[in-house]
């Protein structure tokens, strides 16, 4: 009797075994597989290209890499020796146009007030004529004269926004191109996290979820919420060969790995004293309001293992 009840006992133990390595597999397949977090995650922000307005050498560089810099802070100095050479240039021609339209004017209501058939008046159109050319000629003068000075003010190049001076590689010396991106600033309030959720998971995220992000090596949270998902990524087939047909990858019917697509997680709140850097890697985790995972917790369940395992103790 008792050998036969202690192989009934050793085979309800081990079913029970059994049973709970089934349980694992299944909740451990749904937590890697349909759960809504993945661990590819990167930390994001918004780079201005900065570009001068005016072509000359760089005379003065005033800040340094990684330095924060607020708007309007000036960033380098183009040598603006011949900008104001151009601007004494254009002062003057204003002086002698401004000289010019009072002459012309002052001709004009001369003749104008002349009575009778003294002056013809083809001679006065003349006249009014050479005034108005004049007057032309002097706001030219101006504008011609705005632009140098706009021109002399942009030899000092400013920041845009507030933010990080990033791969400074800029040096006194350099010469500056009108148009050419030479320095980078980070905007400081861009910050965001891009998720590359599995397509398996995507129908478990929603716009305005609650999201919970983990940098590594960062021991506290930080939490936001998605702001949009994705609606296409590139993909290698259909690009047309040389003979204009479509190259079609071969696919492998036993191996299908799943899409990943970027779902962007806007930063709500950032810790103190917590230093955010693009590029950073970042577990993404949609979670309730509490802050823990809603569905699929790996916490709860191991949670759930444990009672099915006391479970199948009682039993046996």
């Amino acid at each position: 009797m008792l050998p036969r009840a202690y192989r009934l006992i050793r085979f309800s133990i081990t079913l029970s075994i059994l049973a709970v390595a089934v349980v694992a597999v299944l909740i451990l397949w749904d937590y890697y597989t349909a759960s809504p977090w993945t661990r590819n995650g990167q930390v994001r922000a918004q780079v201005v290209n900065i570009a001068p307005r005016v072509s000359a050498p760089i005379i003065d560089v005033r800040v340094h890499d990684n330095q924060f810099v607020h708007r309007n802070d000036v960033l380098y100095v183009i040598d603006p020796y011949d900008f104001r050479v151009q601007v004494d240039i254009e002062s003057a021609r204003v002086a002698e146009r401004r000289a010019d339209y009072a002459f012309r004017t002052s001709q004009y209501e001369r003749r104008r007030n002349i009575p009778g058939v003294a002056l013809s008046g083809e001679e006065r159109q003349q006249y009014e004529a050479q005034a108005s050319q004049a007057k032309a000629q002097l706001e030219a003068a101006e504008a011609s004269l705005r632009q140098a000075q706009i021109n002399l003010e942009r030899t000092e190049v400013r920041s845009t926004l507030d933010g990080y001076v990033t791969n400074l590689l800029m040096r006194r010396g350099d010469f500056a191109t009108a148009g050419t991106v030479n320095i980078h600033v980070i905007d400081n309030a861009s910050w965001w996290v891009d998720g590359y959720f599995e397509e398996t998971k995507l129908h478990h995220v929603q716009i305005g979820d609650r999201v919970r992000m983990d940098l590594m090596g960062a021991q506290q949270p930080l939490f936001g919420h998605v702001e949009s998902i994705t609606r296409g990524i590139a993909s290698g087939n259909a690009a047309m060969t040389t003979q204009g047909l479509p190259d079609v990858d071969p696919v492998y019917t036993w191996v299908r790995l799943a899409q990943r697509i970027p779902v962007r997680v806007r930063i709500d709140t950032v810790p103190n004293g917590l230093v955010l850097a693009a590029g950073m890697t970042a577990t993404v985790t949609v979670v309730s309001e509490s802050g823990r995972r809603e569905h699929g917790s790996l916490h709860d369940a191991l949670a759930r293992l444990q009672v099915a395992w006391r479970h199948a103790l009682g039993r046996s």
